[in-house]
């Protein structure tokens, strides 16, 4: 068979858990549920975190780079050779449209073709910001324009097009579409706006009106978007408006594979559907991604297309980098030297069903060493997960068994007998810091006796 077709699917801000199929959610999505039944879904996969408030910008630099946190800053260096770049370098046809927050120069590299191209963080969605592509690179800011109509309609027209442009294309092809939604603002059009009725959401089990600590974040944007403390109405109507987006993008994604389909591009096409980050909308009195929770550093990961097992179900851990390697190698290219990610095809292939021992991650609002800042470090085994917080000098330690307890609602790190595992997480926190550059663990060994 020739090598692979990758239509790419990004969200912004979509949560692990909020997908019909899974079951943890009452949010409707025919379109994912259908993905999952025709491929593989990934119950475990993770960013590593983020160096900065706007989490979305050093995740897309980690998947694209396939570098770990602390070696991917923003802008992404020129040094960094990135996925769909060295794709384009190895005979595939390049395109993207929607969202890139990367920079300008990143993007020049890594396309061949685009449209509506999004070069902002976040916008109105129905007065998004965007540029035509620009075969030059160049893309002056004065070029841009407001698209006319909702943003994941607008870069679900683009991307249709580009599929409609493919079946007698002879070049393999990168799609990749990164769409706005479910960000706020939360608008999703009718009749998705009256999808859900608010008196109907029920709670996440790990609601709370406040955090029961400082974790350093009350008054970023994100947080404000909820009064406090955090009313149960309140956050009702939330869930229901984010559950309006996701419900509107999923079936504007079904329109895009039915274009896959109409084209005959199927058979030979790997889909990924993925986001950046999750989100709190109300877990643990928290509204955005700046924290080390599941609901924010757990993403949807569902793969489907030639050699990859339909209806299939893997928990292994793993990153969204990880995803870097593992398409080139599906495509056949080099993997750089600096590539940090480990290739999943063997997860996909069946000769193995675990990844990673752990998963770190990481939180911070600015990139390099925190300093007096705020910051979090957690480090998550097959079981249980330990998150350190330093606000203002202070530690706090948090332990969850997540096994026992998925919505992490029980701290468990007072309790004598988990004193050995408390012990056992430290140190593997330790090792895991040293091993991603992180650059406190860097202070430590500088000042260590």
């Amino acid at each position: 068979m020739s090598r692979p077709n990758f239509l790419f699917i990004i969200a912004d801000d979509h949560r692990h858990s909020a997908i019909g199929a899974l079951g943890s959610e009452a949010v409707r999505t025919p379109t994912f549920d259908q993905l999952l039944a025709e491929g593989t879904g990934f119950t475990q996969a993770h960013i590593m975190g983020s160096t900065s408030g706007a989490v979305c910008m050093p995740s897309r630099g980690m998947l694209m780079s396939g570098r770990h946190l602390f070696d991917t800053p923003d802008p992404l260096p020129d040094d960094a050779p990135l996925l769909p770049e060295l794709l384009w370098a190895n005979g595939y046809s390049t395109f993207a449209t929607g969202k890139w927050h990367n920079r300008r120069g990143s993007f020049a590299r890594c396309f061949a073709g685009g449209g509506k191209i999004f070069f902002g963080g976040m916008s109105d969605q129905y007065a998004v910001p965007v540029q035509d592509f620009d075969p030059s690179g160049a893309y002056p800011a004065a070029d841009s324009f407001v698209a006319d109509g909702f943003s994941t309609t607008i870069f679900a027209e683009e991307m249709i097009r580009f599929l409609d442009a493919q079946a007698s294309a002879a070049q393999p092809f990168f799609a990749y579409i990164s769409l706005t939604s479910p960000h706020d603002p939360r608008t999703p059009p009718a009749p998705y706006d009256q999808l859900y009725d608010p008196a109907d959401i029920a709670l996440p089990p790990n609601f709370a009106p406040e955090h029961p600590f400082d974790i350093g974040v009350r008054d970023i944007r994100d947080e404000l978007l909820a009064g406090y403390p955090r009313g149960a109405d309140e956050i009702r109507q939330h869930i229901a408006d984010y559950y309006g987006m996701i419900s509107h993008q999923d079936m504007e994604i079904g329109r895009i594979l039915a274009a896959l389909d109409a084209n005959d591009l199927r058979e030979n096409t790997i889909v990924v559907y993925t986001a950046d980050h999750g989100l709190g909308v109300g877990q643990h009195g928290l509204m955005g991604k700046q924290n080390l929770y599941d609901h924010s550093m757990r993403i949807p990961l569902i793969m489907r297309g030639p050699g990859i097992a339909a209806g299939a179900r893997c928990d292994a851990r793993l990153y969204l980098h990880d995803l870097c390697p593992t398409l080139l190698e599906r495509a056949g290219a080099p993997t750089p030297a600096a590539c940090a990610g480990q290739s999943i095809n063997a997860l996909l292939d069946g000769s193995r069903d675990s990844h990673r021992d752990v998963i770190f991650s990481a939180y911070q609002s600015l990139f390099g060493h925190p300093g007096t800042a705020p910051y979090q470090r957690s480090v998550k085994d097959q079981r249980h997960k330990l998150i350190l917080t330093m606000t203002a000098g202070a530690e706090t330690w948090q332990l969850f068994d997540l096994d026992a307890d998925p919505w992490e609602t029980t701290d468990r790190i007072a309790s004598a007998d988990h004193a050995d595992i408390v012990a056992r997480l430290k140190e593997t926190l330790r090792l895991q810091q040293q091993r991603v550059n992180d650059p406190i663990a860097e202070q430590n060994r500088e000042t260590r006796p």
